[in-house]
């Protein structure tokens, strides 16, 4: 019986270790895929502003005229 105990008792660790490394290595992937995720977001974010700068940049007075209204008119 007490050998049976023990072998129990050895399997268990053994298990619990096991587990207990999958976890550590389920961790570190979330947390290198967070840092992944949130790197790709930021360099979205800045592809969008460099897009809308570009497009403000290459608007037509016309369109910015009509976009920011006649403030400043001398007239």
């Amino acid at each position: 019986m007490r050998n049976r105990k023990s072998k129990e008792d050895a399997s268990l660790s053994l298990s619990d270790a096991l587990n207990e490394d999958v976890l550590a290595k389920l961790k570190a992937t979330k947390k290198e895929l967070t840092k992944v995720e949130k790197e790709e977001e930021k360099e979205r974010q800045k592809q969008i502003r460099l897009e809308r700068e570009e497009r403000e940049k290459n608007k037509s007075f016309e369109e910015l005229l009509d976009e920011y209204g006649d403030f400043g008119s001398k007239y």
